[in-house]
C-alpha cells in the first residue's frame, strides 16, 4: 500500500512549499488538511497557494465548501480518504499538507465520529447563549475531565460537540478520540522553528496579507454572506469586527498577529504530543533532502517512531 506523506506542523513554517516539493519530487498531487483552505474565496487570510504557485501539481480539497456552510471533520475524512485513494490508484503519491491538527488524525487514523442530533445540539447551543460556554465547560469537566482538559473554555462549538456526544452515546467524548494507531499508512514531517523567528514570519505573512487585500477580501466575504466557522477564522473574525466598528483596523491587525502566534504554539502542542511525527528544522538548507530521506525510510519500512530517536528540538513546545 501507497505510504501517505504528510506534512504538518505549526502556521508560517513553510509546510505548503515543503509539500509541494515533496510531491514535484515523488510524482505526487497534494491533499489540503488545512479547515479553513476548504473555503472558496478564503485566500488571502488562509495563505492559500495560488494556482499559478502550485506549478501544475494538482491540489485537492481546495475551494470546496462555500463560507456560509460548515466544515465537519467527518465529512473531511470521508472525501480527504476518498482524495488519497484516487491519487494512489492512479499510481501517485498522496502529499497530504496542513496544521488543523484533528483533520490530519481522522484522515490517517482509526477514528470513528458519533452522529448528530439537531434537538440536542440546538439545546445545548442555546444553553450557551443563556449561561456562557464556561458554565458548559465546567459540565463537560464534572463528565468528562479529560476531554474538558484538551477544549478551552471559551471553543463553545467544541464543548458543544463533547456534550452532545456524552448526551447521544452515554460515554465519555474522549473514549472516541483516536489512539495513534493508523488507518492509513503515512510518515508523518513535521515542521519546527525557532520560537522568535517563527513570531517574525508570523509578522511578515500578516505583513503581506494586509498587502494583498485582506480586508477587501473579509469585505466581500461579509456581503455574500459568511457563516459561524469561517468567520471565526483567525484573521477573518477580527476584520469583521473592524468591519462592525468594534475596533480599528490597525487594533485588527494587531489581533491578527497575537493571535496567529496563539494557533502556531497551539498547532504545536498538538503535534507535538505524537510521537509518530519526525521533526525537521525549518530553516534547514537540506529540508527537501532530509524529508525524502525520511520518506524513503518509511517506503523500505525502516523508520521507527520519532521517539525511537534522539530527540528533537521543540522549540514552540517549551
Amino acid at each position: 500500500m501507497t505510504v501517505v506523506v504528510a506534512v504538518v506542523g505549526p502556521t508560517a513554517t513553510g509546510k505548503s512549499d515543503l509539500g509541494l516539493a515533496l510531491a514535484e519530487r515523488l510524482g505526487g498531487e497534494v491533499v489540503n488538511a488545512d479547515a479553513m483552505q476548504l473555503y472558496r474565496g478564503m485566500d488571502i487570510g488562509t495563505a492559500k497557494l495560488t494556482p499559478a504557485e502550485r506549478r501544475g501539481v494538482p491540489h485537492h480539497l481546495l475551494d470546496v465548501l462555500d463560507p456560509h456552510e460548515d466544515a465537519t471533520v467527518a465529512a473531511y475524512q470521508q472525501d480527504a480518504r476518498a482524495a488519497v485513494a484516487d491519487v494512489a490508484r492512479r499510481g501517485g503519491r498522496p502529499v497530504v499538507v496542513g496544521g488543523s491538527g484533528l483533520y490530519v488524525r481522522a484522515l490517517l487514523d482509526r477514528i470513528e465520529f458519533p452522529g448528530t442530533d439537531p434537538e440536542v445540539r440546538a439545546a445545548l447551543e442555546a444553553r450557551v447563549e443563556a449561561e456562557g460556554a464556561r458554565a458548559l465547560h465546567a459540565e463537560l469537566e464534572r463528565l468528562d475531565p479529560v476531554a474538558a482538559a484538551g477544549i478551552g473554555p471559551r471553543n463553545a462549538r467544541r464543548v458543544v460537540r463533547a456534550l452532545e456526544v456524552i448526551a447521544l452515546t452515554g460515554r465519555p467524548y474522549s473514549a472516541n478520540l483516536p489512539g495513534h494507531d493508523y488507518e492509513v499508512p503515512a510518515v508523518q514531517i513535521g515542521l519546527d522553528c525557532d520560537r522568535a523567528v517563527l513570531d517574525e514570519r508570523v509578522q511578515a505573512r500578516v505583513d503581506r496579507m494586509w498587502s494583498a487585500g485582506l480586508v477587501a477580501e473579509v469585505t466581500a466575504l461579509r456581503d455574500r454572506g459568511i457563516g459561524r466557522t469561517a468567520s471565526r477564522a483567525v484573521g477573518y473574525a477580527e476584520v469583521l469586527a473592524a468591519l462592525r466598528g468594534e475596533i480599528t483596523e490597525d487594533e485588527a491587525r494587531a489581533q491578527v498577529v497575537a493571535g496567529t502566534r496563539r494557533l502556531a504554539r497551539k498547532q504545536m502542542g498538538w503535534f507535538g504530543r505524537d510521537p509518530r511525527v519526525h521533526w525537521l528544522d525549518a530553516r534547514d538548507p537540506d529540508l527537501v533532502a532530509r524529508a525524502l530521506d525520511l520518506v524513503a525510510a518509511a517506503d523500505a519500512g525502516t523508520l521507527g517512531l520519532a521517539t525511537d530517536e534522539p530527540a528533537p528540538r521543540r522549540s514552540l513546545g517549551s
